[in-house]
């Protein structure tokens, strides 16, 4: 159980003890900075501890939000400071020793402009001794939120007026939603989402719980997709959007309760993903018991959207701490911003999760998989050219400079395998843009697929082009100003060629095949940006040559055709996606199960809506 050590004597009337008791803190007093250092070597080293200043006057969301958030090692709000155990708890236990050396009521450092903290605070003493010795001490936004520690009676009374004239209840429920959605979800789902998180919080369900209700729900919708009846169809439009419901609710219980976890986040992120690509296959199955094969629109679908994705994370990663980083389109982008109506407009154009959920679960309830898949991939494919091209402007209109952390991450996210990192060696012609030559190499490759017939031995010395050029546009770091194109390109390069080469192979079985092989190794590509996110590094370099690579398994697939009958390519490609997906997934588990289990650092990306 995390500790509260109250430091000074409580104020008439003061619940702090309730309120810290009701944070799940066990509560121990101290009368001076030699009792405070007795109490913090008592409380287990593998828990939370917390200073908190008896006088403390404030909400009991401000103490929960600067006292149990954990994702931050240190934090601090008027009147307390909290560490959580190795790192934190070692700069706070240094501080607190230093404390015992000098004067108990005079500050440690000054005060800073507005910061409203009262230095003859033990705890708002250590918290800013804490940020003079460089610490990171995480304080949050307060808002409307009262936290202080009344010097004299009238600040008492001014305190507990500010108190009593805000409802934290309602603060902490409108927090709980995103600060950024789409426009579905803020507006058809957030407005009692919100209060279904609070009922899950008082029943004492967790995120994770919610999110494997989530998963459940959509895989049910699946299968009644897969039913093939307008009955089926109907119900699976419901349950989808059942399940984007608390797909929103397990975020928003995270936020309310601040239920943050590494796991959580990856199952989180993870289970969008199989949610959404379950349902094309159960609309491609349901489909085909009606005498309709829509796999190639189901696996288009999934490609596209993945690209998508891959696209973001790119440009995300390249750009998000990049120094001078300012561009003429940016600051465009941002006046539309500061319209009312032109806000909602860019964000639903872009078809965020929300409003592409919708989209699919009204059109499955009234129409055809076919009709469903055409119309997602007409709207994904308008938004990804919006977007795409949008970033490709800002990219080209900024002068930014891309850190070493910005260009390893893309190194990463290009997914390059032995044959890529074993040709990069040999010294070949640099060239102008990297991000063009993989597009050359990628149109010559899938142009050589779409043109030539299945067993034809033509694509393969393309596929052996591509993985020279592959080679060459990653042998040097991704630095120019569109490279960051470069991991989408390679996505689009390995997927496309294996929708091609099924649809090519015209037998029974050959696209559901190639739909379970894309699927296996877009999990291994969202993995490598989730684990970028949480700042963990990309996947060991043994997974990814185990795996082949991108250009290894393109190579590999290609050959396969032109060496195999179509019936044995379809026994191909489900051994190779079996074997992909059992690599990937059992190393993934590993990992975020021994992150989680290590005590990670808590993960919460708001992020793009997906």
């Amino acid at each position: 159980m995390p500790t509260a050590i109250l430091t000074g004597q409580p104020v008439p009337g003061s619940s702090i003890e309730d309120d810290l008791r009701s944070l799940g803190f066990d509560v121990r007093s101290a009368t001076d900075v030699a009792g405070t250092e007795t109490l913090l070597a008592e409380s287990p080293c593998d828990e939370r501890v917390a200073i908190v200043d008896a006088r403390f006057v404030g909400h009991l969301h401000a103490l929960r939000l600067g006292l149990t958030d954990p994702r931050f090692p240190l934090a601090a709000v008027p009147g307390a400071v909290t560490a959580q155990p190795d790192a934190g708890r070692t700069a706070l236990t240094r501080v607190l020793a230093r404390e015992i050396s000098t004067d108990a009521d005079a500050p440690t450092g000054p005060g800073k402009a507005g910061s409203a903290v009262a230095v003859d605070s033990l705890a708002d003493r250590v918290a800013l001794a804490l940020e003079a010795d460089g610490a990171d001490v995480h304080r949050p936004e307060l808002g409307s939120l009262t936290a202080a520690v009344p010097a004299d009676p009238q600040a008492l009374d001014e305190a507990r007026q500010a108190v009593a004239g805000v409802d934290d209840e309602a603060v902490r429920l409108k927090s709980a939603v995103k600060s950024r959605d789409g426009f579905f979800t803020t507006f058809c789902v957030s407005p009692y989402s919100r209060y279904l998180a609070r009922w899950c919080a008082r029943r004492g369900l967790t995120p994770n719980q919610v999110t494997t209700a989530s998963l459940l729900t959509a895989l049910i919708a699946a299968g009644c997709a897969a039913t093939g009846t307008r009955g089926g169809f109907v119900l699976a439009g419901v349950l989808l959007l059942v399940s984007f419901v608390l797909d929103c609710t397990d975020g928003q219980l995270a936020r309310y309760s601040l239920q943050y976890s590494t796991l959580g986040a990856w199952l989180d992120a993870t289970f969008d993903r199989a949610k959404e690509y379950a349902y094309y296959a159960g609309l491609a199955l349901g489909a085909a018991r009606g005498g309709d094969d829509v796999w190639a629109l189901a696996l288009g679908a999934m490609i596209l959207q993945t690209c998508r994705h891959v696209v973001d994370f790119s440009f995300n990663e390249a750009n998000h701490d990049a120094t001078a980083n300012t561009s003429p389109t940016a600051a465009l982008s941002d006046r539309l911003d500061s319209v009312g109506w032109t806000v909602w407009v860019r964000r639903m154009v872009v078809l965020p999760i929300g409003e592409r959920w919708a989209l699919i679960a009204v059109l499955t309830a009234l129409t055809t998989p076919r009709t469903t898949l055409t119309v997602l991939l007409i709207g994904c494919g308008f938004a990804a050219t919006y977007t795409t091209a949008g970033r490709v402007l800002r990219s080209l209109t900024r002068t930014a400079q891309r850190t070493e952390r910005a260009t390893r991450a893309l190194a990463d996210l290009a997914d390059s395998g032995p044959l890529a990192e074993l040709l990069g060696r040999i010294p070949m012609p640099n060239p102008t843009s990297r991000f063009l030559a993989a597009l050359e190499f990628t149109v010559l490759l899938t142009g050589a697929v779409w043109l030539f017939p299945y067993g034809s031995w033509v694509p393969v010395a393309f596929a052996a082009l591509y993985v020279l050029g592959a080679a060459g546009a990653v042998a040097l770091p991704l630095t120019g100003r569109l490279d960051w194109l470069v991991p989408p390109v390679f996505r689009a390069a390995e997927y496309g060629t294996v929708l091609l080469l099924a649809g090519k192979a015209e037998v029974n079985g050959a696209l559901p095949a190639a739909f379970g092989l894309v699927a296996a190794v877009a999990y291994h590509h969202y993995d490598t940006v989730y684990r970028i996110r949480g700042n963990a590094g990309a996947p060991p370099r043994w997974l990814v040559r185990a795996s082949g690579g991108h250009e290894g398994r393109t190579l590999v697939v290609v050959v396969l055709a032109a060496l195999l009958s179509a019936s044995q390519f379809v026994v191909a490609l489900t051994v190779l996606a079996v074997a992909v997906a059992l690599l990937v997934l059992a190393e993934s588990i590993r990992y975020w199960v021994t992150a989680h289990q290590g005590g990670a650092p808590a993960v919460h990306d708001e992020g793009e809506p997906a």
